[in-house]
């Protein structure tokens, strides 16, 4: 266990530089005091480890120091290459790149975990978009890609949502694939970063100069509070509804698994069966079309509006087939 934790802390300090003991603790979720003692062990075992005082100090390695040796298990080795993904790779213009990264740390690996690795490639595919659709159209992606590892402006025509064009200068923070969709993560010169759909820049241009990203700016926790706040702004209503026994994967497919499921876990059947659920739903409208799929496994209790209109639709359903 400990052979392990001094080999993550040497390569910690190989990719990242210098560290202080307090970082190098949260990182081996260990206390500074096991630090100490792990930086002695690797000092004593040879590796030029050395310590800055004060304030800005921390542990660094002596400059040209690397270590050739990985640490890879079987398990980690193969996790990378399910990792890697040619589809997002290509649109990035990372595919030669990748692969050719792909072809270096297969050499590098010692025979094991080589042949787990490459077992793993041979048999697990990772597809991103979902079915019945295929990923965005996105021209402008490797250009948007290049600006956001430069820190260089952007000039775009944007269309938002309802058809509108917009001109905007942003500063791109990040890209992120969701869904088979690419966002960017972008903000206004002196502005609040943003979200932006790859797919729908219209025209780029790449300005010149260079911008200060903004002071403890984290892509991962942005997009995280992003998704959160977009799920609260989506649901703008609820519906209650009767289920029929043995219909929840129907309804979970149709109306979202999550959602779904927390609803069910909160209701009681009835002597026949039923459940009554209350779903939040995007709205009324959209409501209606999702549980006419449902045909007779679902009846609308409330809101009366939503009643009102799925009675509507069955009368009308039951004109068109007599």
């Amino acid at each position: 266990m400990r052979a392990s934790r001094l080999l993550s802390l040497l390569l910690l300090l190989q990719t990242r530089g210098r560290m202080t003991a307090p970082e190098l603790a949260a990182e081996l979720e260990v206390s500074v005091r096991t630090v100490y003692r792990d930086v002695e062990a690797l000092s004593a075992a040879g590796v030029p480890v050395y310590a800055d005082r004060g304030p800005a100090g921390g542990y660094q390695l002596l400059d040209g120091y690397r270590t050739r040796l990985n640490g890879l298990t079987a398990e980690e080795a193969s996790s990378l290459f399910l990792a890697g993904l040619p589809g997002p790779a290509a649109e990035l213009g990372l595919a030669e790149v990748a692969a050719n990264a792909e072809l270096k740390l297969l050499a590098a690996l010692p025979p094991e975990p080589r042949s787990h690795a490459s077992r793993m490639r041979e048999r697990f595919v990772l597809d991103v978009p979902g079915w019945y659709r295929s990923g965005d159209d996105v021209p402008h992606l490797s250009e948007v890609a290049e600006a956001v590892w430069d820190q260089r402006p952007l000039h775009m025509t944007y269309r938002r949502w309802g058809q509108q064009e917009v001109d905007r200068v942003i500063h791109p923070l990040g890209l992120v694939l969701k869904g088979g969709s690419w966002y960017l993560v972008a903000a206004p010169p002196d502005g609040t970063p943003r979200t932006y759909r790859v797919a729908r820049i219209l025209t780029l241009e790449t300005l010149p100069g260079r911008f200060a990203r903004p002071d403890g700016f984290d892509l991962s926790e942005f997009w995280h509070r992003y998704a959160q706040e977009f799920r609260e702004r989506m649901y703008t209503a609820e519906a209650v509804i009767k289920l029929a026994p043995g219909r929840g994967d129907l309804l979970a497919y149709t109306m979202g698994r999550d959602v779904v499921e927390a609803a069910m876990a909160a209701a009681e059947p009835d002597p026949e069966g039923w459940l009554t659920l209350t779903l939040p739903v995007e709205s009324i409208a959209h409501a209606r079309w999702l549980l006419l799929r449902m045909g007779a496994d679902v009846e609308v209790l409330e809101p009366p509006e939503l009643r009102t209109m799925m009675a509507e639709a069955v009368a009308e359903l039951a004109k068109l087939y007599g």
